[in-house]
């Protein structure tokens, strides 16, 4: 069977956060034989669904991860909708799986909490290969 190729988008901004998120999926990744880790940078949560679109056609799935961390005005909440909105509409687009590992966060220690998030949009990613098929109800 021929290996899934699997692009993991990890954002520079608030480096020591996603650092770890990206990590985690890789090391997620690193568990199925199946599936090829490709990586690249965006500099921010807000970038990452233009970076997917960039390079989605050659990938069989993506992976987002990224940190938005509350500050002093709305931009928390503008950001955070647009990239869930802008993830998810790929995802319909381009019929393809793309994990959301994008963290908000109202302060530093949540994010650093919730560095495992990156994890779970790997597994995210591994399960829509792995068996997530439709099957008949009697």
């Amino acid at each position: 069977m021929k290996k899934k190729k699997i692009l993991i988008v990890v954002s520079r901004y608030n480096k020591l956060i996603t650092k770890g998120l990206e990590k985690n999926a890789i090391d997620h990744l690193s568990q199925h034989s199946d599936f090829e880790k490709y990586l690249t940078e965006a500099p921010g949560a807000f970038e990452i669904p233009f970076i997917i679109e960039k390079y989605i056609k050659k990938y069989d799935g993506v992976i987002a991860l990224g940190c938005i961390i509350k500050g002093e005005t709305n931009n928390f909440e503008l950001i955070s909708q647009s990239v869930t909105d802008a993830l998810i509409n790929l995802s319909i687009r381009h019929k393809k799986p793309v994990g959301n590992g994008i963290i908000t966060c109202l302060n530093d220690k949540q994010a650093s909490d919730r560095k495992k998030k990156g994890a779970e949009a790997a597994a995210a990613v591994v399960n829509f290969f792995n068996g997530l098929t439709p099957f008949k109800l009697d």
